[in-house]
């Protein structure tokens, strides 16, 4: 007797069947199409599936535009994607290329602007591994000498805000680290000629000369000491009427100010002296992200 179920059963095409390369049963993963340069710099997801290693190939990659992401997460204050876009970067980049060293240096500006000053170091000491000698080790040197004061190494600090001037003698920032790295120790005229090296060179705000007034009372050159000092606070006060314009003509509110382009200053308050009430915190200077 027929058993009923099979009687019932539903007759299955017999088929050739596919070809095993047939593209819509590929366990693959799909090849991509989308750019990773159009990407926007807030989806951090997106980011991360598109530039994923598994699915994309090195030379797909457009290194100098995926730094432009990074940068743009900079400009809205996204410091972690920041990171992550740069280290990507540095990782697609050929190896040991100028791409990846700027890459390198960029990372270890966003980690200082986190305060991660370990994972900053270690950045920017990749960064001289690539070439301790090329366009972005100026910027690296000055920066790892940042990272390194505000870490508490001082005296290694020194060695490379002078490793920085070697490298670029016209990098005002890096006379302006070494200045202030100098009066920590004592050597108050030479820190007077390095401030006055970066002022020549166009590093005039009020910070600057306020550093440069300490070095020179220090080095008993009072009277001196004092007009600089009084032309520090002028910078200041024409700077703070400045900002008070600034926000009046947008309607009372305070907007963030867009970092300059190349070298712009970028540091928080260093460890310095004590300082009376009121008067500005001593800062010395990490450098903010290339190409920003």
């Amino acid at each position: 007797m027929t058993d009923e179920r099979d009687a019932n059963r539903h007759e299955f095409s017999a088929g050739q069947g596919v070809d095993a390369d047939y593209e819509e049963f590929t366990l693959d993963p799909e090849e991509l199409d989308a750019d990773p340069t159009t990407v926007d710099p807030v989806d951090s997801r997106a980011l991360t599936d598109v530039l994923d290693r598994r699915n994309v190939e090195s030379d797909a990659v457009d290194v100098e535009r995926l730094i432009d992401v990074g940068l743009s997460y900079m400009g809205i204050n996204r410091f972690e994607e920041a990171t992550e876009t740069f280290e990507r970067a540095a990782r697609f980049a050929e190896e040991d290329s100028l791409e990846a060293q700027e890459a390198w240096v960029n990372k270890g500006a966003a980690h200082a602007e986190l305060e991660e000053y370990d994972e900053a170091i270690g950045a920017y000491q990749e960064a001289l591994r690539i070439d301790d000698d090329s366009e972005h080790a100026a910027s690296a040197e000055t920066n790892l000498a940042y990272a390194l004061w505000e870490s508490g190494s001082g005296e290694q600090a020194l060695e490379h805000a002078e490793r920085a001037v070697d490298v670029d003698p016209r990098f005002a920032q890096a006379w302006y680290n070494r200045g202030f790295l100098l009066v920590e120790r004592g050597l108050h005229e030479d820190a007077v000629n390095c401030f006055d090296n970066a002022i020549r060179l166009g590093y005039r705000d009020a910070g600057v000369l306020e550093e440069k007034a300490r070095a020179l009372e220090e080095a008993g050159e009072h009277e001196q000491a004092e007009e600089v000092a009084d032309r520090a606070e002028e910078i200041r006060r024409e700077a703070e009427e400045r900002m008070v314009e600034e926000q009046a003509g947008q309607g009372g509110m305070g907007g963030q100010g867009g970092r300059g382009g190349g070298r712009a200053p970028n540091g928080r308050g260093g460890r310095g002296g004590e300082r009376g009430a009121g008067e500005p915190e001593r800062e010395l200077h990490g450098e903010g992200p290339e190409g920003f």
